[in-house]
C-alpha cells in the first residue's frame, strides 16, 4: 500500500485540515499519516481559536513517521508560524522527503487569517524550494504576486510570475472567479483544468482536500499533470455530492464514491 503524510492543523469539525486530508488519502486507497502543527477551534461557521503545537513535538512527530513508515508523498497544510515552518523544512530535508505538495494556507474558508505575517517570508524561502507543487487560491496568489487577479488572463500572469520568482510548479485555483471553476497548472507550460460551477455553498475544506488528493495521486506514481487532473475530478465529485452538515459552510463528502449522500 502506498503511503502519504499530512503536516497540517487539526479541524475538530472534520471538514478541513488533517482530518480532511486523512479522509482523502483513504478515499484514494492510500495509507495516511499525520503530523499536527496546530490545534484549531473551528466549525462550519468559522475559526475561534488557534493553538500552535510546541516545536519539539512537531519535530518528534516528523521523526517518528519518517524513521518507521517512510511516506511516498507529503502534503503540507496549515503552518502558522515561521518557527514551525523552519522546523518542517529542516526535517523534510534531513529525511529526503519526496513528492511534496504545499497548500499555501493563509486564510480559512470563512476568512480567518491562519498565517502570521512574518511567516509568509519563511514559507516562500524555506518550503517553496522543497515543494514539487504549490496550490494557492486567488487570494493567496495575489499576496504572492502582488497584484489583483480578476480574469483567466490575470491567472496566467500571476502563475507565471510565481513560477519564475519562486521556481516552483503552481496550481492556481480559479474557483473564486465568477462563473468558472477552471484551475491553471503552470509548470513552465500552461495547462487548464476545466470545471463547472457547482451550486453548493458547502465548500469547507475544499483547498485541503484538493491538495491532499494531489499528494495521494503522486504517492500512487502519477505525474503532476495527471495527479492534478484526477484530483480535480475527485473534488468536483465531493462537492457535487451535495452533503449538507452544519449551520455554516458545510464540509464535502470525501467518501462519496463509497457512501454517496442520499
Amino acid at each position: 500500500m502506498k503511503t502519504a503524510l499530512t503536516i497540517a492543523g487539526s479541524d475538530p469539525s472534520g471538514g478541513a485540515g488533517l482530518q480532511a486530508d486523512l479522509k482523502t488519502f483513504s478515499a484514494h486507497g492510500v495509507y495516511g499519516m499525520s503530523v499536527i502543527t496546530s490545534l484549531t477551534s473551528q466549525n462550519t461557521t468559522g475559526v475561534t481559536g488557534v493553538f500552535d503545537v510546541p516545536l519539539e513535538v512537531v519535530t518528534s512527530q516528523i521523526d517518528a513517521v519518517f524513521t518507521d513508515i517512510f511516506p511516498d508523498s507529503v502534503k503540507i497544510g496549515m503552518v502558522s508560524s515561521s518557527e514551525i515552518i523552519s522546523v518542517i523544512a529542516e526535517k523534510l530535508t534531513a529525511h529526503n522527503a519526496k513528492n511534496i505538495v504545499l497548500d499555501t494556507v493563509m486564510l480559512s474558508t470563512s476568512g480567518h487569517t491562519l498565517l502570521k505575517p512574518d511567516a509568509i517570508d519563511a514559507l516562500t524561502s524555506l518550503l517553496f524550494p522543497l515543494a514539487d507543487i504549490i496550490t494557492p487560491n486567488l487570494y493567496e496568489a495575489q499576496i504572492l504576486c502582488g497584484f489583483d487577479i480578476h480574469s483567466e488572463s490575470d491567472m496566467i500572469k500571476s502563475a507565471e510570475f510565481i513560477y519564475h520568482k519562486y521556481n516552483v510548479n503552481v496550481l492556481l485555483k480559479g474557483g473564486h472567479l465568477a462563473g468558472t471553476s477552471n484551475d491553471l497548472l503552470f509548470d513552465g507550460n500552461i495547462a487548464w483544468f476545466e470545471g463547472k460551477k457547482i451550486d453548493n455553498p458547502n465548500t469547507h475544506g475544499t483547498g485541503c482536500t484538493l491538495s491532499s488528493a494531489i499528494a495521494a495521486n503522486l504517492a500512487c506514481g502519477f505525474d503532476i499533470k495527471t495527479a492534478v487532473k484526477n484530483s480535480k475530478g475527485y473534488i468536483s465529485g465531493a462537492i457535487g455530492d451535495m452533503l449538507n452538515l452544519g449551520s455554516g459552510r458545510g464540509p464535502l463528502n470525501h467518501m462519496y464514491k463509497f457512501f454517496p449522500n442520499k
